[in-house]
C-alpha cells in the first residue's frame, strides 16, 4: 500500500468508523455465536500472495463484526465505562503513524515530556496534593502513563517490597534476603480487584485479604487488628492497597483511618481509583478522597471515564526515586548523555517499550477541557440515579449499593438463582449486557452508565428491557416473589441458601488463586495463627473444622481455634511446611473444598496411611515412606 492508496484507503476506514458508531444502536450488544464460530469462517493458512482492501474490508463487516461485543453500544451497561471519543482516536493515529519507541528521553524527547506535562495537569484537575506532581517547587514525585491498573498496582507493589527488603537488610545484614521477603504481608479488602491477588503472586509476597465493613469499605481497624496478629506472628506489613470505587459494587475504604495506620508501621498506601478516580475532576466528588494526603501512590484510568481509549493508565507516585530504584535495569546501549537531566519512563514500569500515548490524552484534555469532562460524568451520575430511582419505584426490586456515580447494583427481592435467570435471560436477548456482583453474599445484578452519549431515553429503555425479563420470568414461577412484611423463611430455605452461599465462590478466578486465596477451601488447620477462646466468648465455627476436632476439645472450658483469614500464601510458601509435630506426622493437609478433595503432603519419613480410604481420620496409621508422597482422597477414591 503505497501513500495515495493509503490516503483513499484511510477516507473510506474513517467513513467506515463512523458509519459503524452512528449506528451501533441497531446492532445486538452482544454476538449471537458460540466459541469456535471464526474458524471455519477463514482459511487454515495465511495468504501467500496479496488480497484487496476490498476483499479485506467486506471480510470485516461479515466476519469479525458477528463476533464482537460493541463496548461503546447505548445498551452496553457492563462493566465500567471503556472510553472513547473522536480526539482520542485521532491522537492513537497520529502516535501510531509516528511510531516512536519513547523508553527514554533521548529516545523521544516531546514524548517524554508532554507525558510528564499532561500527567501534571490531570492531577491537578483531580486534587492530587503538590507533592505528586512533577514540577511543584522542591517535589520529588510525579505521574506516568502505564498499561492498565494492574500494571499500577504491580510496580508501587515492586517498588514497596524493595524498600521493605533494603530497609530490613539494614537492620540485619547477615540475614539472606529470601528469608526477609517470606516475612512480607500485604494487605487489601476483600472487594478490592483481583490484580492485588496476582501482584502478591508476581511479587512472592504474602496477601492478607480484610472483610470489609457492612458498606464493603475497608475500616483502619480492621487493618490495624490484622498488622498487629501478624507483627505478633514475625510478620512484616509492608504495603497497602486501598480502593475508592470498587469493582463490583463502587464502595470507598476509609482512607482517613487506613491512612494512619499505614504511616504508623512505615506502609507503603497504595489508592486504586481507576474509575472512581477520575470523577474527582468535579468538585462535588472531591469529599470522597479523604485522606489521600496519606497515599504513597494513585492511579486512575482515564481509559475508563475520561473519553480516552484504552490503552491509557495514570500513577502517581509521591517520591519517584523509591519507585524507580526497585526498577532500574541500565544496560550501556540505553544510556544517553542528558539522563541526569530527564526522565526515562523506562524506568517507572515493567516494559521497557512505550508508545505516545501522552498525545491521545493530550487530544481529549484541549478538545474536551476540564468542564466539558466535567459534563461529561455529571450526565453519567444523573442517569445513575434516575435508573435508581426507577428501580425504587418497583417493590419487587431492590437496590444494593450506595449509589454515588454511575453504578447501580440492584436485584429482584428473592433468590439469587431468581437473579441468575433474570441477568440470563436479559443477556441472552441481546437487547442489554450488563454483568453479576457478589455485594454482602448476595447476587447483585451491576447496571453501569457507559456510552458517551448516554439518554435519558437509553435509561428508560434499559429499564424496560428489564422490567420485561422480571414480569416474563416472575409469570413462570407463580409465589416466588414475597411481600416486603412477609418473615423470613423456612429453615429449610435458609439451610439451602447458606450451603450455596458456602459453596458459591465470591470471585471467578483461576484455579491456583482460588486455592491459596479462600479460606473455604484450604484446610483451617493449616493457619498456623491461633488465639485461645473462652467459653464465654463467640466462636465463629469453620466449615470442615469439625471433622478433626477431638473429644476433649469439644468438652474442654476454653479450646484453640486457628484464626479465620483472607491469605494468599505463595505456593513455595505452603509446601515447606506446616507440621503436625505432635502427633509424630509431619503433613501438611490441604483441603480443596470445591472439588471435594484432601490432599495431605508427607515429608521425607513422614507416614503413609495405611488405612480405610473412607476414612480420612485414619491417616495416622502409618507406614514409612522414603520419600514426599502426596495423597489425594475424593470421596471414596485414593490417587
Amino acid at each position: 500500500m503505497d501513500v495515495e492508496e493509503f490516503r483513499q484507503n484511510g477516507k473510506e476506514m474513517i467513513d467506515y468508523i463512523c458509519e459503524y458508531l452512528e449506528g451501533l444502536g441497531e446492532r445486538r450488544v452482544t454476538p449471537a455465536i458460540e466459541p469456535g464460530y471464526l474458524r471455519p469462517l477463514l482459511p487454515s493458512s495465511a495468504p501467500r500472495k496479496p488480497e484487496s482492501w476490498s476483499d479485506i474490508m467486506a471480510d470485516v463487516e461479515t466476519k469479525i463484526m458477528p463476533g464482537v461485543t460493541h463496548w461503546q453500544h447505548p445498551r452496553f451497561h457492563a462493566y465500567f465505562p471503556s472510553g472513547n471519543s473522536f480526539p482520542s482516536i485521532l491522537g492513537d493515529m497520529l502516535s501510531d503513524a509516528i511510531g516512536c519507541i519513547g523508553f527514554s528521553w533521548a529516545a523521544s524527547p516531546a514524548c517524554t515530556e508532554l507525558e510528564t506535562i499532561v500527567l501534571d495537569w490531570l492531577g491537578q484537575a483531580i486534587g492530587l496534593p503538590k507533592e505528586f506532581l512533577a514540577f511543584s517547587e522542591g517535589s520529588k514525585g510525579g505521574g506516568v502513563i502505564q498499561g492498565s491498573a494492574s500494571e499500577c498496582v504491580l510496580v508501587c507493589m515492586l517498588s514497596a517490597r524493595a524498600q521493605a527488603i533494603k530497609k530490613l537488610k539494614q537492620q540485619h545484614p547477615f540475614v539472606e534476603e529470601g528469608v526477609l521477603l517470606s516475612k512480607l504481608m500485604a494487605y487489601c479488602s476483600k472487594e478490592a480487584h483481583s490484580c492485588v491477588e496476582k501482584a502478591a503472586m508476581i511479587c512472592f509476597v504474602k496477601l492478607r485479604i480484610l472483610e470489609p465493613d457492612s458498606n464493603c469499605s475497608l475500616r483502619g481497624a480492621t487493618l490495624r487488628q490484622a498488622m498487629e496478629e501478624d507483627q505478633a506472628m514475625g510478620q512484616i506489613p509492608f504495603f497497602v492497597s486501598t480502593t475508592l470505587g470498587t469493582t463490583s459494587c463502587c464502595s470507598f475504604d476509609n482512607l482517613s483511618e487506613i491512612g494512619p495506620v499505614c504511616a504508623n508501621l512505615d506502609a507503603w498506601m497504595h489508592v486504586d481509583g481507576a474509575y472512581a478516580g477520575n470523577a474527582f475532576i468535579c468538585e462535588e466528588f472531591k469529599p470522597l478522597m479523604k485522606g489521600i494526603e496519606f497515599a504513597s501512590s494513585f492511579n486512575t484510568n482515564p481509559n475508563k471515564w475520561l473519553l480516552t481509549n484504552f490503552d491509557c493508565s495514570t500513577l502517581w507516585v509521591r517520591d519517584r526515586f523509591k519507585l524507580t530504584q526497585a526498577l532500574v535495569v541500565d544496560p550501556l546501549y540505553l544510556q544517553h548523555s542528558y539522563s541526569a537531566q530527564s526522565i526515562d519512563y523506562r524506568h517507572w514500569g515493567v516494559p521497557l517499550s512505550r508508545r505516545f500515548r501522552a498525545l491521545k490524552l493530550w487530544f481529549v484534555l484541549r478538545s474536551y477541557g476540564i468542564e466539558g469532562l466535567q459534563k461529561y460524568i455529571r450526565n453519567h451520575c444523573r442517569l445513575a440515579k434516575r435508573f435508581e430511582c426507577l428501580v425504587l419505584g418497583d417493590s419487587r426490586f431492590e437496590i444494593a449499593n450506595d449509589v454515588k456515580l454511575g453504578l447501580v447494583c440492584f436485584r429482584l427481592k428473592g433468590s439469587d438463582t431468581l437473579n441468575q435467570k433474570l441477568l440470563s435471560e436479559i443477556n441472552a436477548s441481546g437487547k442489554l449486557h450488563m454483568v453479576p456482583a457478589s455485594v454482602n453474599e448476595k447476587y447483585v445484578i451491576r447496571f453501569c452508565v457507559t456510552a458517551q452519549h448516554a439518554t435519558e431515553q437509553d435509561i428508560e429503555h434499559a429499564w424496560s428491557v428489564i422490567l420485561a425479563s422480571a414480569d416474563s420470568l416472575i409469570s413462570k414461577q407463580p409465589g416466588v416473589m414475597k411481600p416486603k412484611d412477609e418473615k423470613q423463611a423456612s429453615r429449610e430455605e435458609a439451610i439451602a441458601l447458606e450451603r450455596r452461599q458456602r459453596e458459591k465462590l465470591a470471585y471467578k478466578r483461576s484455579f491456583f488463586v482460588r486455592m491459596v486465596s479462600d479460606p473455604k477451601i484450604y484446610n483451617p488447620k493449616m493457619s498456623i495463627a491461633r488465639r485461645h477462646v473462652s467459653s464465654s466468648e463467640d466462636v465463629h465455627e469453620v466449615p470442615g473444622a469439625e471433622e478433626e476436632e477431638s473429644d476433649a476439645d469439644n468438652n474442654s472450658q476454653a479450646v484453640q481455634r486457628p484464626l479465620a483469614s483472607w491469605i494468599s500464601w505463595p505456593l513455595a510458601f505452603i509446601f515447606q511446611g506446616t507440621f503436625d509435630e505432635a502427633k509424630g506426622s509431619p503433613q501438611l493437609p490441604v483441603r480443596f473444598r470445591h472439588l471435594d478433595t484432601m490432599v495431605r503432603l508427607k515429608t521425607n519419613g513422614a507416614a503413609e496411611n495405611s488405612g480405610s480410604e473412607n476414612d480420612p481420620k485414619q491417616t495416622n496409621n502409618t507406614q514409612k515412606s522414603p520419600r514426599k508422597s502426596p495423597h489425594v482422597c475424593r470421596r471414596n477414591r485414593e490417587y
